[in-house]
């Protein structure tokens, strides 16, 4: 695949491009944040001016994405790993060289003073204690959504980054999209007017998709270190499936908000520069993949956020299926009282329709009540309406425009880009234990709600639970 890195800004300017498909006019702000959007997607190529010795925890599916996206950013280096599964051990020695440091034992790299940084990309359920351990070891951490798997770890975490110093980043990567930065300087200039509605949903139709991960045929108590693994998790005996398929269990993992929803969240608050809401409800079943798993295979949520200085109060849907047959796929609505953004992983749509004001000719015609008033009275309101407008109102065309991403766009590699540049130049941070707390404890919500068939209120602003009914 290419290297984003490689892009020139000229390259990006011909690649991002809006395509308008009915004639209008977007507000000026929208049409001149190209340039700052695209300065910024270069900002997140650091040039390798020294090296960052990393390491793995957790060398699963994502563990291997990321190491991989990781290692394409220039001076950086793997120098260890750390599985609880041997064959993971294997694999990693085989695809990243002999050279590489692997251990079941996390602890072990925590002691290594050569390793600069890590990837935390364990299950859930270990995401708080591992990161909080390597912080205080010294280590910058990049940290895979959720930040936590319990609403009481969130605290902990902020205190342990604010405490150390370190640098801390949660891998959920959609705040370093160049088509969430272009939504959100639409958003910031005005092109939706006044948002009032926000529908997200992240849907799937296959086994692999609904986390029917592929069983190792050399699991065993002897290849797995099965106590490591469940840490503070129920105790139970030695299961393969709940080893490789632990998003489907609530012991380790956190179902379908913490998987996908997190990613919606964190994507809203980039967007719209939000803390998050205040009131939280959802339900769902397992409705499908009956296959022993004990977390929803089907979730909806409604979420309202309350007015802030960025934003007026409005109402999120979100919905998840793992049996869509559509196909599946991720999508945003940016709904306003002007238009609406559609945001997907390939680009966004911006359909513009304003508001006419005042009304045209057909106040006097259809459902308008004026066509109920007795012909004196009717002609009398259609005088006084003419003296009041006396021209038709031509303002605020309708107008459709696209924005593609340029093709082998990553935006999880500009995410890690913005990581190591943290650590080389004291960059500021992207998604930090706040950001990431603020994304995922709404998500967390919705999994109480769900199970609990309660109504959450959550205090943004305090980062914590007010009550439930």
């Amino acid at each position: 695949m290419k290297n984003d890195s490689k892009y020139s800004r000229r390259e990006f300017m011909k690649r991002f491009t809006a395509a308008t498909v009915a004639a209008g006019t977007l507000p000026a702000a929208a049409e001149g944040a190209m340039e700052s959007i695209l300065l910024r997607a270069q900002q997140k190529s650091p040039a390798a001016n020294s090296r960052v010795q990393l390491a793995t925890i957790g060398m699963g599916i994502i563990g291997f994405i990321d190491t991989e996206t990781a290692l394409r950013v220039p001076g950086v280096e793997l120098a260890a790993a750390a599985d609880v599964y041997d064959g993971r051990l294997t694999r990693t020695r085989e695809v990243f060289g002999d050279h590489v440091f692997t251990t079941r034992d996390y602890r072990e790299i925590l002691n290594r003073p050569d390793i600069d940084a890590v990837i935390v990309a364990v299950p859930d359920h270990w995401h708080a204690k591992i990161a909080a351990d390597a912080m205080k070891a010294g280590k910058a951490v990049y940290c895979e959504k959720p930040m936590v798997q319990d609403i009481e770890e969130g605290p902990e975490v902020i205190k342990v980054q604010k405490d150390t110093g370190q640098v801390f980043q949660v891998g959920s990567q959609f705040v370093s999209s160049m088509v969430y930065d272009k939504a959100k300087e639409l958003y910031q200039s005005g092109a939706i007017g006044e948002l009032n509605m926000v529908e997200a949903s992240y849907n799937r139709n296959s086994a692999i998709g609904a986390w029917q991960y592929s069983i190792a045929p050399d699991a065993s108590p002897e290849t797995i270190d099965w106590d490591a693994f469940l840490g503070n998790a129920p105790k139970r005996d030695f299961d393969p499936l709940r080893f490789f398929r632990w998003r489907n269990y609530w012991d380790y993992g956190t179902g379908v908000a913490g998987d996908l929803y997190v990613h919606l969240f964190t994507a809203i608050h980039h967007v719209l520069n939000s803390h998050g809401p205040n009131r939280i409800i959802s339900t769902g079943g397992l409705r499908f993949w009956k296959d022993g798993r004990d977390v929803p295979d089907v979730m909806m949520a409604l979420v309202d956020y309350p007015e802030s200085e960025n934003h007026a109060p409005f109402t999120l849907s979100l919905q998840t299926n793992f049996a869509d047959g559509s196909g599946g796929g991720s999508q945003f609505r940016f709904i306003g009282s002007e238009g609406v953004i559609t945001v997907s992983n390939r680009g966004l749509q911006l359909d513009r329709s304003p508001r006419r004001r005042p009304p045209d000719n057909s106040v006097f015609d259809g459902y308008n009540s004026v066509r109920t008033f007795s012909s004196e009275v009717k002609e009398e309101f259609i005088k006084q309406y003419q003296q009041e407008f006396p021209t038709p109102d031509t303002s605020g065309l309708s107008e459709s425009k696209e924005y593609k991403s340029p093709p082998g766009y990553d935006a999880r590699f500009y995410h890690f880009s913005s990581f190591f540049d943290s650590i080389r130049s004291g960059a500021p941070l992207i998604e930090d234990a706040v950001f990431g707390y603020r994304a995922a404890a709404p998500a967390l919500i919705c999994n109480l709600s769900y199970r609990d068939q309660e109504i959450y209120h959550w205090n943004p602003e305090a980062m914590e639970i007010e009550s439930k009914k």
